[in-house]
């Protein structure tokens, strides 16, 4: 009987998934798609770097409200919710173009608008997983999350590049709203379960403070899931900052040649999906710290590579060599949370974790189109400062100076794996910490 629930769990999360893998098909094509007329339209990386800063602000704000809301209110609930804004926010854009309307500012307001929802989505989605899923599965189930992701990106942006002088940006909105559609009525298909509430955790609470700042004192609590959230942060400042700077900088030294961008992304999406199988059929290491540490410094490497590169031939293995990692990374740090934290409390700490990540992301969203405008590109046109030092690397003129910032955060990124492996704390969390009991 036990197993005949939990294969019925794992089919309900496999509908959900695939539901989620159409929608971020469409998502992908219409975020290329924006990129791509925000850069025609103003040619300045901050444009886009800003996009994803307004994007990610007042989630920042949600984030812990968040956590309990989805500790608290029905799960499945709050995914179609958030969905449905989805779908209104791209009828929105779509109209405001049609009617010759659209500005820049609009896609700050109506990413500010979608990031919040998304949020509680994506959120809901998460916490969700480790009770659709039987506890042996949680490490195949989160690359199947990774796998999704990726699987958006292996199509989406080479048909966005093709199609955007085609049928432009109303088609491929229009794509973008029948695949929420179908990422809807999946959640409506399927019974997603909510908590069971524990005496130590009565679902009314006094204290609201207590309530929202319950996530960061259970992690600050235990020294080994703070030096891997430390971890995890100290990598991912780095990475977005240079990833903030990558579609501006591919357009700038490719003369804004959607293909090539395109391919990128595909590359990108297939190594990824590429990671995320191999990851699913083989479970990763059995201390799945090592698979973290070993993400970060591929990771690091490829983009080093990347960064160096000028040209198609270098950027397409790098960028899936790239991606390859993500998904054994990622997979197994979520891995070692669903294992490590109760599921009555892991909507409000992965709250926790999701708003410190959104933090670094909003700061490198915020100072990478800067740095890169004012500071790095002058720098590295010809004559410039710092055209005499790196010139013979990078080159000079448009998008040489985004090539420097990129390498130099990939640098940064292999040495924040690398360091990992002395931190006692990282090496011995899985046997240290011990897993929450189910029962």
């Amino acid at each position: 009987m036990t197993q005949d629930i939990g294969s019925q769990s794992l089919r309900n999360f496999i509908i959900v998934w695939i539901g989620q893998l159409v929608s971020n098909i469409g998502s992908n094509m219409t975020t290329f798609a924006i990129e791509i007329w925000a850069w025609e339209f103003t040619g300045q990386a901050t444009t886009l770097t800003l996009v994803g800063f307004f994007s990610l602000l007042p989630s920042i704000f949600i984030t812990p409200i968040s956590g309990v809301i989805v500790d608290r209110w029905n799960r499945k609930l709050l995914m179609i919710v958030g969905d449905t804004v989805a779908v209104a926010l791209t009828a929105i854009i779509l109209l405001l173009y049609l009617t010759n309307n659209l500005q820049v500012w609009h896609l700050y307001v109506t990413g500010a608008v979608s990031g919040t929802f998304n949020q509680l989505q994506g959120l809901a989605y998460s916490a969700s997983v480790g009770l659709m899923v039987p506890k042996q599965h949680y490490a195949r189930a989160t690359s199947m999350e990774f796998l999704s992701n990726y699987g958006g990106s292996i199509m989406a942006p080479a048909l966005a590049g093709y199609l955007y002088y085609i049928i432009g940006l109303v088609g491929i909105s229009l794509i973008d709203i029948f695949t929420f559609v179908i990422a809807i009525s999946s959640v409506l298909l399927v019974r997603i379960p909510n908590p069971i509430f524990t005496p130590k955790e009565p679902e009314s609470r006094a204290n609201i403070y207590q309530e929202l700042s319950f996530g960061w004192r259970y992690i600050q609590a235990d020294n080994n899931l703070l030096v891997l959230l430390i971890t995890t942060l100290l990598f991912w400042l780095p990475h977005d900052i240079g990833n903030a700077l990558y579609t501006p900088m591919i357009l700038a030294r490719t003369k804004n040649n959607t293909l090539v961008l395109g391919s990128l992304a595909s590359a990108a999406g297939l190594g990824g999906v590429i990671g995320a199988l191999i990851f699913s059929t083989w479970g990763g290491f059995r201390r799945r710290i090592k698979g973290v540490l070993v993400g970060m410094v591929g990771a690091g490497l490829s983009k080093i590579v990347f960064g160096l590169g000028n040209s198609g031939l270098i950027w397409i293995p790098a960028q899936f060599c790239s991606s390859l990692n993500f998904p054994l990374n990622g997979s197994s740090e979520t891995a070692i949370w669903l294992a490590k934290v109760a599921p009555n409390v892991q909507g409000r700490v992965f709250a926790a974790r999701s708003l410190l990540l959104q933090l670094v992301s909003a700061v490198a969203s915020l100072i990478a189109g800067p740095l890169a405008d004012n500071v790095f590109e002058p720098a590295m046109m010809p004559g410039g400062s710092l055209a005499g030092v790196f010139g013979k690397v990078f080159g000079t003129g448009k998008g040489a100076g985004m090539a420097l910032i990129f390498t130099l955060c990939a640098v940064c990124m292999l040495m924040v794996g690398v360091c990992g492996y002395r931190s006692r704390s990282l090496q011995n969390i899985e046997y240290t910490l011990p897993d929450y009991d189910p029962t």
